[in-house]
C-alpha cells in the first residue's frame, strides 16, 4: 500500500511520531495486560505487535552491508521542518540521540545510551523535569552532550523566533526556561504549563551547531548532517543515485553496531518485486502481491501451484517456454532467501465524513451513514487473507495492543441498518419507494460515474480480494470456474461492461474482441442462463467463449514477465483452464456426448420440448450465484424535497491503492443498503490528499493516521474543533473531517496537562467516546505492515510501534 493515502509522508515529525507524520518506533518488551480485552485478545495483540526475528547480539555476526529500500530520498533531515518524512525519522533514529524510545506496546522508555535518570522532580508550583545525561554521551566531533544542546534546541522550537522554520512547537511552547542543573551533564527544564507528554520532547536531539542558528536549521541540515551522536553517521546522502549511507560511528560509546554499514535505497513500490527476485535489496516493504510472490518461491518445483506459463507447451513457443521456466526457477531460488515478517502497523485506516457542509454536516446522516458500516466484514477483507488478527479498531487515539486501549464505539453504536434508516427519516431522509436501487450489485451505482465500473476494477486486479484468500498468501481459490466471484456476497461480473452478464447482449453481440486484440480481464461474454436456444447456439458460445479465454490467456502470459508477474500468471492459470473447460463442453455437445445443459432443451436430436427448454432456463437462473442486490432486495433511494441522498465518494486512482478501492467498493455496497447513493470519483495520486482531502473536497474519503505514544498532544489537532480564521475561512489545523466540539477540546487540554497518568488515561478515553459520538471519523481496522527480510536478517522486519534497535540488526552466524 502507498502512503498517499497517509498524511504521514507529508508532515514533520518532531519525535519519533507526530500527529501527521507516520513512523514506527520502539523497543521490545512484554506488553501488559490490556483492560477491556480477553485473554484471547491480549495473545493475539501481543502476536501481532512486531515480527522482527529477534535474536542475541551474540548470534550475530561482525560486519555486513544491510541495502534497505526506501519510498523516496528525504526531503530534509531536519526532523522539525514541515517536509519531514517516514525516511527522515528512519535516519535521524539511527544517528541522533533519542532521549525515550516506544517499546512494542507504544508505551515510552527512557533510553539509558543516552539518560541516566529522567523524572519529574516538582510539581509545585511548576513542574520541573531533571534529566541526568550519560557522561559517556559525545557527539561524533568528539564534544559532549550538555545542557548547552537541551537549550539551543529549546530556543529553536518554542515558536518565539520565526526565523526557524519549524513545524510546529508542541510541548516546547509549554517551557519556561531550559538551564544546566548541578553540572554539565544535568539539565533542568521548568513548565511554564503542565506538560503530560514531556517525554516526547528532545527526540531527536540535534547538535547546538544545528540549533543554533536559522540558517543552519533551515538550510544546512537539510542536505547534510556533519555531526551525529548514534550507532551510525550519515556517510553520504546521493540524490542521484538516490540513496542515503550510513556508516559505523567510530566515537559510539554503547553497544557496537553489527553491521558495517546501512544503504537505503530509493525504490518505488512497485519495483520491490522485482528488486526482490534479482537479489538487490536486503529489506522493503511490500504490498500484498509482492508477498504472495515471495511466499509462492517455497513451494515444491514439482507441485501445480509452482508451475509456470509454458510448462508441459510443445511446438513454436516450446523454446520461449523453456527459458521462461528457467528464469522462473532461478527468481524462485532467490525469492526461497526472503521471509514475509507481517504486523499490524500502528496506524489505522478510517471513513472520513466531511462535515462542513451538505447533508453530512447533520450529525444524523453521520450517525447513519456510521451505522450502515460492517467494520467486522471491512476488517476481514484487509486483514483475513494476512492471517492476522482481524477486528475492527475501537479508538481513534490508542492502538490494539497498546497500553490502555479500550473499544469506545459503543458511544456510537455498532452496525444497525434499522437504526441507520430511523436516523435518517428524522433528518427527513425517506423513501417515497419511486426510486429503488439493487443493494450491493447498483450500491451507489445510480449516481453519475458511479459503482464498480468508476473503480476501474477488472478481475484479478485486486490484491486483497477473496480470490487471493488461499491462506495467508496461498493458492488462487478461483480456478473452481467460478469467475473468481467475490465470497463477500458482490458480483464481481456485475458490470455494465460486461454486455452478457448485465443482460444487454450475448457473446455474438457486437463490439466484441477482434482479431489480435487483447481481450480485458473480464468475465467471458457468456450467460447460460439466458441461453435457451439450440445444441448449436449453446456449442458456438462455449467456443467463443473457449476463443476468448485463450487470447485472454496468452495476454496475460506475456504481462507474467513484467513486475506483476504474480497477478498476471493467476489470470493466466484461470483463464487457460476455462477455455480448456468451455472447448471440452463445446465438443462434448457436438459429438452427443454431453448431458444437456441449462436451456438446451435435451440431448442432441432428442427435439426437447420449447417449454421444457424455458423452464430449465429458468431453474438454472434461480440456481445461479446472483448480485447482492438480488439476494438482498431491491432498496429504495432515500430522499428529501425531492432530491436523492448522494454523497461523493473520493478515492486515490493509483495502482498502489487497489485495496484502498476494494474497501471503497464495499462500503459504498453497505450505503445502498440504506437507500445512500455514492458518486465515486476516482482522483490522481498526487492530488488527493493536498486537493481533495485537505482543502475539504469531498463527502466520504478513505486515509490513515499513524498512532501515538502521546495521544493527548499529538491527535489534538486532528479533532480539534475548527476556528474561523480572521480572513473568514475556517482554521482546521489537520482536522480534514471539520467536525469538531468545545468538549472534545476541553478533554484534550486537561489531559495534556495532567501529570497523574490515571487520570490523563482518564481523560483520553472520554475524548474518545465523544469522537466516536460526534462521527466524523470511523476507524476501519489498523493497516497490515509487511515487510520482506533476508532469511539471514535478525532485529528487523515489521517493528510495528517498536523503535528500532539499529546497533542490534545484522546478518547470522
Amino acid at each position: 500500500m502507498t502512503d498517499h493515502d497517509h498524511p504521514s509522508g507529508r508532515r514533520a515529525a518532531g519525535r519519533r511520531r507526530r500527529c501527521a507524520a507516520f513512523i514506527a518506533a520502539g523497543a521490545l518488551l512484554p506488553l501488559p495486560a490490556l483492560s477491556g480485552c480477553s485473554s484471547d485478545e491480549r495473545e493475539a495483540s501481543v502476536s501481532a505487535s512486531q515480527d522482527i526475528a529477534p535474536a542475541p547480539r551474540g548470534e550475530l555476526k561482525n560486519g555486513g552491508t544491510l541495502r534497505w529500500a526506501i519510498d523516496a530520498m528525504p526531503g530534509t533531515l531536519n526532523a522539525f521542518q514541515s517536509d519531514a518524512d517516514a525516511t527522515t525519522a528512519r535516519i535521524t533514529g539511527a544517528v541522533l540521540p533519542s532521549m525515550f524510545t516506544v517499546d512494542a506496546s507504544g508505551k515510552p522508555q527512557r533510553n539509558a545510551d543516552y539518560l541516566d535518570a529522567a523524572d519529574v522532580t516538582a510539581r509545585d508550583p511548576k513542574q520541573i523535569v531533571t534529566y541526568k545525561i550519560n557522561p559517556k554521551a559525545r557527539w561524533s566531533d568528539g564534544s559532549a552532550i550538555t545542557a548547552a544542546d537541551f537549550i539551543a534546541q529549546w530556543n529553536a522550537l518554542r515558536g518565539k523566533n520565526n526565523a526557524f522554520w519549524t513545524a510546529r512547537n508542541a510541548g516546547y511552547d509549554r517551557i519556561g526556561k531550559v538551564e544546566q542543573g548541578a553540572g554539565a551533564h544535568e539539565v533542568k527544564v521548568t513548565f511554564a504549563r503542565p506538560c503530560a507528554d514531556w517525554r516526547s520532547l528532545f527526540t531527536p536531539l540535534y547538535p547546538r551547531s544545528v540549533m543554533g542558528s536559522p540558517e543552519a536549521f533551515n538550510e544546512d541540515a537539510r542536505e547534510q548532517l556533519k555531526v551525529g551522536a548514534g550507532p551510525f553517521l550519515v556517510q553520504k546522502r546521493d540524490t542521484e543515485e538516490g540513496r542515503v549511507v550510513l556508516v559505523r560511528n567510530p566515537k559510539w560509546w554503547g553497544d557496537r553496531a553489527k553491521l558495517k554499514q546501512i544503504v537505503l535505497e530509493s525504490l518505488p513500490g512497485d519495483k520491490r518485486a522485482a528488486a526482490l527476485a534479482d537479489g538487490s535489496i536486503d529489506v522493503a516493504a511490500v504490498d500484498q502481491l509482492a508477498a504472495k510472490r515471495v511466499a509462492s518461491a517455497r513451494r515444491p518445483a514439482g507441485s501445480a501451484a509452482s508451475r509456470k506459463p509454458g510448462d508441459g507447451n510443445a511446438g513454436p513457443q516450446g523454446d520461449r517456454a523453456k527459458a521462461d521456466a528457467k528464469a522462473v526457477a532461478a527468481e524462485n531460488a532467490v525469492l526461497r532467501g526472503y521471509a514475509i515478517r507481517k504486523a499490524l502497523e500502528p496506524a489505522y485506516t478510517q471513513l472520513a465524513l466531511n462535515g462542513a457542509s451538505g447533508p453530512l454536516a447533520d450529525d444524523r446522516v453521520r450517525r447513519a451513514v456510521a451505522r450502515a458500516l460492517d467494520r467486522q466484514a471491512l476488517a476481514d477483507t484487509v486483514l483475513k487473507p494476512l492471517d492476522l488478527p482481524s477486528r475492527p479498531l475501537g479508538s481513534h487515539l490508542l492502538m490494539a495492543g497498546q497500553g490502555g486501549y479500550e473499544d469506545h464505539s459503543d458511544a456510537l453504536g455498532g452496525q444497525d441498518t434499522g437504526a441507520a434508516q430511523a436516523l435518517l427519516a428524522d433528518a427527513g431522509w425517506k423513501s417515497d419507494g419511486s426510486d429503488r436501487q439493487q443493494a450491493g450489485q447498483n450500491a451507489g451505482a445510480p449516481a453519475p460515474g458511479a459503482g464498480r465500473a468508476a473503480y476501474g476494477y477488472s478481475d484479478g486486479d485486486d490484491p486483497s480480494d477473496d480470490r487471493y484468500d488461499g491462506g495467508p498468501y496461498g493458492d488462487e481459490s478461483a480456478e473452481d470456474g467460478s469467475g473468481g466471484r467475490d465470497r463477500g456476497g458482490y458480483d464481481e461480473g456485475a458490470d455494465d461492461r460486461n454486455p452478457a452478464r448485465s443482460g444487454r447482449g450475448h457473446a455474438g453481440a457486437s463490439g466484441g474482441h477482434g482479431a489480435g486484440a487483447r481481450p480485458a480481464a473480464a468475465e467471458a461474454p457468456l450467460s447460460f442462463t439466458g441461453a435457451v436456444g439450440s445444441e448449436v447456439q449453446q456449442a458456438a458460445l462455449l467456443r467463443q467463449s473457449a476463443a476468448f479465454y485463450k487470447q485472454a490467456a496468452a495476454g496475460q502470459k506475456d504481462e507474467a514477465h513484467g513486475d506483476t508477474a504474480s497477478a498476471a500468471y493467476a489470470k493466466y492459470k484461470r483463464y487457460k483452464k476455462r477455455a480448456a473447460r468451455a472447448l471440452g463442453a463445446a465438443e462434448r455437445i457436438e459429438t452427443g456426448q454431453a448431458p444437456h445443459l441449462p436451456g438446451s432443451g435435451g440431448h442432441p436430436g432428442s427435439g426437447g420440448h420449447p417449454g421444457a427448454r424455458h423452464v430449465a432456463a429458468e431453474r438454472s437462473a434461480a440456481a445461479a450465484p446472483q448480485p447482492a442486490g438480488d439476494r438482498a432486495g431491491r432498496i429504495a433511494v432515500v430522499k428529501k424535497n425531492g432530491k436523492p441522498l448522494t454523497l461523493r465518494f473520493v478515492v486515490p486512482d493509483g495502482a498502489g491503492s487497489v485495496q484502498l478501492r476494494t474497501v471503497g467498493r464495499r462500503i459504498s455496497e453497505m450505503l445502498g443498503k440504506i437507500g445512500v447513493q455514492t458518486s465515486v470519483q476516482r482522483v490522481s495520486d498526487a492530488s488527493y490528499f493536498q486537493d481533495h482531502i485537505a482543502s475539504g473536497d469531498y463527502d466520504l474519503a478513505l486515509y490513515s493516521w499513524p498512532g501515538t505514544a502521546y495521544p493527548a498532544t499529538d491527535a489534538r489537532p486532528i479533532y480539534a474543533k475548527p476556528q474561523p480564521a480572521p480572513d473568514g475561512s475556517l482554521t482546521v489545523e489537520q482536522n480534514y473531517t471539520r467536525v469538531g466540539t468545545d468538549h472534545i477540546d476541553q478533554l484534550f487540554d486537561q489531559a495534556a496537562s495532567e501529570l497523574d497518568e490515571g487520570a490523563a488515561r482518564t481523560l483520553v478515553e472520554q475524548a474518545d467516546a465523544r469522537i466516536w459520538a460526534a462521527a466524523g471519523s470511523i476507524p476501519l481496522y489498523q493497516r497490515p505492515e509487511l515487510v520482506a527480510t533476508k532469511k539471514t536478517l535478525a532485529n528487523v522486519g515489521a517493528f510495528g510501534f517498536a523503535t528500532p534497535r539499529f546497533q542490534d540488526i545484522g546478518y547470522t552466524k
